[in-house]
């Protein structure tokens, strides 16, 4: 069996979860440094705009205020419903991928023909980010509402949360976004996936201190891919955060309100110009290399455990029929 799709339903499951889980906790105060620095808005006709590089906008900044009127665990807000997004989106992923590949092999067999390796991993990834996307976005919108909390809380808690968005903003209000979510991680996935597929090869005999190339090629791969879509994923944020409660979070006192994709690229790119739409991406890089490399090391070893685990029953299982 391919390589690309080692591992049966179960395991691929399993592995997928511990690699989600172990990965978000690692880079929770990245991703919460990355979502606030997505959601301060900056006005460039606002004459008492202060440029944000001046103020509140750096990174350092952010960090240190955090610390000071948050505390230590100001890093890990959203944790628990960003937990269960990483656990639940790495397994569905990773599940999606499998029968992706496997569907792609049925249709060569069947078909008579050959897809290339590029074009399948591309489809595979692509299908993946899709489901796994769409199953787990509520928990992603939590995610981003419960990070972009500053010292005046939003909600009480997670089951405050959902009741008051249920209750003011309909079952729409737990999909906000969506269609710019599914916009980035369709071209997202898939290109990981490609380029993570070419990559592994090359870097198949490079031994690093904490792992093998698996973590080199999950770096590069999560770097390229997460530029070429940053901008849809600063689109998602602030749609995520549209309703009625879009002006008590962090950084977007004078956010305007939006209105679909399109609509609001345009307004972000006449109010703050094409910088705008880049804003957090030094920190997404940053946050991308580890969370790849921990993502897929984690799923490698996971995987290769688990069949360890599974081969050892089966044989002591076989031994003690005999």
């Amino acid at each position: 069996m391919a390589d690309s799709i080692k591992g049966t339903r179960s395991q691929v499951v399993l592995a997928g979860a511990i690699a989600g889980l172990v990965s978000r906790f690692c880079i929770a105060p990245l991703d919460v440094l990355k979502i606030r620095r997505q959601l301060q808005y900056h006005s460039l006709a606002d004459p008492l705009s202060t440029p944000l590089s001046r103020t509140s906008g750096g990174v350092l900044y952010l960090a240190r205020d955090i610390l000071r009127h948050e505390g230590i665990t100001g890093f890990w807000k959203g944790n628990i419903p960003a937990e269960g997004l990483y656990l639940s989106y790495g397994a569905t992923q990773f599940l999606a991928y499998r029968s992706a590949n496997q569907a792609l092999d049925l249709v060569e067999q069947r078909g008579n023909v050959k897809i290339p390796g590029v074009a399948k991993s591309f489809l595979a990834g692509a299908t993946a980010g899709t489901v796994a996307t769409t199953v787990t976005y509520p928990l992603d919108l939590l995610r981003t509402r419960f990070a972009a909390q500053g010292t005046e809380r939003v909600y009480t808690g997670l089951i405050a949360s959902i009741r008051d968005i249920s209750r003011h903003e309909g079952p729409d209000g737990f999909f906000r976004g969506l269609p710019a979510g599914i916009a980035q991680i369709v071209p997202n996935m898939g290109l990981f996936f490609a380029f993570y597929e070419s990559f592994k090869p090359l870097a198949a005999d490079i031994h690093l201190p904490f792992g093998s190339g698996d973590a080199l090629a999950g770096i590069a791969s999560s770097i390229l891919s997460k530029s070429a879509v940053f901008p849809l994923d600063t689109v998602r944020k602030r749609l995520q955060v549209q309703g009625p409660t879009r002006g008590k979070y962090f950084g977007s006192a004078k956010m305007p309100a939006y209105r679909g994709v399109m609509g609001t690229i345009r307004a972000i790119v006449q109010k703050e110009g094409w910088r705008g739409l880049y804003r957090g991406l030094g920190v997404s890089l940053v946050k991308a290399a580890p969370a790849s490399a921990v993502t897929m090391w984690t799923y490698e070893r996971a995987l290769n455990v688990i069949q360890g685990a599974s081969q050892h029953s089966d044989a002591g299982h076989g031994s003690d029929g005999s």
